[in-house]
């Protein structure tokens, strides 16, 4: 019995990316216990409930940013789309479209930025950063257009069921936000783990001229993968659009950096190949917990920045180190130079 036990932690252990998963679990235990005790009202079932629905949309955002990365790319393009996203759907709704069919619109809109992205990189070969950067300030720009470079108004009544599904609603004593990052975490992590479209995802990020090689159709698959993160982004808009009740021009600024941060502090690695959307929800726990835990013990917010940017750079760091085979040189040189100076 006790070998079988072993076997079957031996088999979770091994799974590509899981160590680190383990690791930043821990870590995420013990910033828990931190904040708890420095404020008991850390564990309160009110903000517990929120922090769950605040972290919600990292881990959305997340999952499509970690299905880029894993290519071995990076969208900068996701806050842009998110905000494209909400001012497009509170626009609709305030002239008076169905909720439903305005959200549907957006999303097409969103899916096609993801589209025009993975073109651009893999059909057209532009450096993922120059490529999303520039789609990142066309989409912001639409943001400012659709409703003539204002806010728009409240998207009233008539959306009182859309913004019940995505925000304000309960199922099961958890609200919906947190229904709908599930789901769409199964899908996609089912996606990435189980089918085809996955194993071709890992391939280009290890080594996209062997994928090539294998059969791989290495443009379609880096252009699914934008277009999920476009995907991702839209539905976060949504959430954004809900949550306000109205469309805001700047909604989803810095959201670049939380899906980055969600995915690499969750193990997926910047150099691609590599990381489990697991890790992506335990990244997204981290960062929700690191800004709720310091504005509970009256932490200003430019302190909440460094750190958790200081937690980004770490973890990208260390990546580098490890996937580069020069941890095991690094830390004995480090060492080494430490001893010489004391």
């Amino acid at each position: 019995m006790e070998s079988k036990r072993k076997n079957v932690l031996h088999q979770v252990l091994s799974i590509r990316g899981m160590g680190q998963v383990v690791t930043v679990s821990a870590g995420l235990l013990v910033l828990c216990v931190i904040f708890g005790a420095l404020n008991p009202n850390f564990y309160s079932g009110r903000n517990i409930a929120n922090l769950l629905r605040q972290i919600a949309p990292f881990i959305i955002v997340g999952i499509g940013q970690s299905y880029v990365l894993i290519t071995g790319n990076i969208d900068l393009s996701i806050g842009s789309v998110l905000g494209m996203s909400c001012m497009i759907s509170a626009t609709l709704m305030t002239k008076g479209v169905n909720p439903w069919v305005a959200s549907l619109i957006t999303m097409i809109a969103c899916i096609m930025v993801g589209f025009i992205n993975g073109g651009l990189v893999s059909g057209f070969k532009l450096p993922p950063f120059i490529a999303t950067l520039g789609t990142m300030t066309v989409a912001r720009g639409i943001a400012q257009l659709v409703n003539n470079n204002m806010n728009t108004d409240a998207i009233g009544e008539s959306a009182n069921g859309f913004r019940n599904f995505f925000y304000y609603g309960k199922t099961l004593s958890l609200y919906n936000t947190v229904w709908v990052a599930l789901v769409l975490w199964i899908v996609f992590n089912f996606i990435l783990s189980q089918t085809k479209v996955g194993r071709h995802i890992y391939a280009i990020g290890s080594n996209i001229e062997a994928a090539k090689l294998s059969g791989v159709n290495t443009a379609v698959t880096t252009t699914i993968a934008y277009i999920v993160s476009a995907f991702c982004a839209g539905m976060t808009g949504l959430i954004t659009c809900a949550t306000g009740g109205l469309g805001t021009m700047d909604a989803g600024n810095s959201y670049e950096l939380y899906a980055v941060a969600a995915s690499v502090i969750g193990g997926v690695s910047t150099l691609g190949g590599q990381g489990i959307l697991l890790g992506t929800i335990v990244g997204a726990c981290v960062w929700g917990v690191m800004q709720n835990g310091l504005q509970f013990v009256g932490a200003p917010v430019a302190l909440r920045n460094i750190v958790i940017g200081i937690i980004v750079i770490v973890s990208v760091l260390a990546d580098v180190i490890v996937r580069s085979g020069k941890g095991k040189k690094s830390i004995t040189r480090f060492l080494g130079v430490s001893l010489k100076i004391k």
